[in-house]
């Protein structure tokens, strides 16, 4: 299919707020070529969307691709019995290959990695690269770069402890060599660790500012975990990226304009707030789901004072199950944004966090990443939520997932009824690990 026409679409481009009511859509060689309205009768061979809305497909900017099922009960294998056979640990690469399909099918075509245990992330990377399985264009930090810290035993293999500025340097090129396409870094600690405080920067300036200028001379992006307002500045100031969670800006409007003015994204991460402060409550120390509740609050004020000064916006779940990531475009949607501005963080949003800007838009000479849905998500987002309204699924111009290719859902299960929505994320942990990632 190195050339082909979508026919009779809602075309909706949330990057530039262009909408075009009946569009043709034309692909070539894996990118758009043409978007324009549909005149006159569809070509032989074009594939006739009648009237459905084709968008490009989504982008979570904050997931962890692991095995661990902690937060997506009833997503993975049951709980192992006491005296079972041990399960083989190589098992979990098919669950992440099961994960990867249940992104696709949900829209979702490019992820970022932001963290995973015994680098699985990398290792899906280059199985999707060598097509062994379907899955969305994987971005991994490799290992999240951490002062010597509590989180690092809390987290293991998903951490690289470094202390002082020629360590930090040090650990961007362990990273680069591990196989990241980019840099996570803690500039706070986090709120899933009992004797973490999230409030103050967890590095030094000089520190964070060595690991920055190291990561950006050879040619890396940096995403920085900062929850507490000092962390949070300093990683601004030192001229990061992205800001993940960075929950505390809207205490200080005027990070916010600086961010605003230099580019840098934030991604809100709305559902792992959610996750601990009411999900999974009942799991966690009190002191922690007390801080959660705070945090989930403070949360949506910087959404709004984000949106308000201009800071560009993605979508990141940073939650479970896969395949539940419309949730948390949805939150954005109705926690302030509105439905554009929310697809906008969920495509061209996550293509500025990635630094890759021929993602994440419908128009000619964009990657052929797209949806096309029953409904019109800009007046009702939560079709997207609706699995039976996921028709079609593109990725590099090629169907790749959507009701029209599976005659089941991913578990075998006969298919939803199309109204049906991905029920929201609840249950409980099925396994040790704690569900509020980093």
């Amino acid at each position: 299919m190195d050339a082909w026409r979508i026919w009779n679409v809602r075309a909706i481009d949330p990057g530039s707020g262009v909408v075009l009511e009946h569009a043709t859509i034309a692909i070539e060689g894996g990118r758009i070529a043409e978007v324009a309205e549909a005149r006159g009768d569809a070509p032989d061979g074009a594939y006739d969307g009648r009237g459905r809305s084709a968008l490009p497909a989504l982008i979570d900017c904050h997931t962890h691709l692991i095995s661990d099922t902690s937060r997506s009960p009833g997503f993975g294998p049951p709980a192992a019995l006491t005296g079972e056979d041990p399960r083989p640990r190589e098992l979990g690469y098919l669950l992440l290959a099961r994960s990867c399909r249940a992104l696709l099918a949900s829209g979702v075509t490019t992820i970022r990695d932001v963290g995973s245990n015994d680098d699985e992330a990398i290792v899906m990377r280059r199985a999707v690269e060598l097509g062994l399985v379907a899955g969305p264009r994987i971005f991994s930090c490799g290992r999240i770069v951490s002062a010597t810290s509590p989180g690092g035993r809390m987290f293991g293999t998903m951490y690289s402890e470094a202390d002082g500025p020629w360590n930090l340097r040090h650990a961007v090129r362990a990273e680069l060599r591990r196989g990241a396409d980019f840099i996570k870094v803690m500039a706070t600690g986090a709120r899933s660790v009992e004797r973490e405080d999230p409030e103050p920067a967890q590095l030094t300036r000089e520190e964070l500012a060595a690991l920055v200028d190291e990561a950006h001379r050879l040619g890396l992006r940096v995403a920085a975990h900062a929850e507490g307002l000092d962390g949070a500045r300093l990683a601004i100031e030192e001229g990061v990226d992205t800001i993940e969670h960075g929950l505390s800006l809207h205490r200080e409007p005027a990070l916010l304009e600086r961010m605003a003015a230099s580019g840098q994204v934030l991604v809100p991460t709305l559902s792992t707030f959610h996750d601990l402060a009411e999900r999974f409550a009942d799991q966690w120390v009190p002191r922690l789901v007390d801080q959660a509740r705070r945090q989930l609050e403070e949360a949506y004020l910087t959404l709004e004072a984000a949106q308000a000064v201009g800071v560009t916006l993605a979508m990141g779940f940073d939650s479970g199950p896969p395949g539940s990531e419309p949730w948390e475009l949805v939150r954005m949607a109705e926690g302030g944004l509105g439905p554009l501005a929310a697809l906008r963080a969920a495509t061209a949003g996550g293509s500025a966090a990635l630094g890759c800007s021929d993602l994440g838009r419908l128009a000619p000479g964009a990657v052929a990443d797209l949806i096309v849905v029953d409904g019109d998500p800009l007046a009702d987002p939560r079709v997207l939520l609706r699995p039976g309204r996921m028709h079609l699924v593109l990725r590099n111009g090629v169907p790749i997932a959507g009701r029209e290719l599976e005659p089941t859902t991913l578990n075998g299960q006969p298919r939803p009824p199309d109204g049906a929505e991905t029920p929201e994320p609840k249950g409980q942990r099925s396994c040790c690990m704690p569900a509020g990632g980093a």
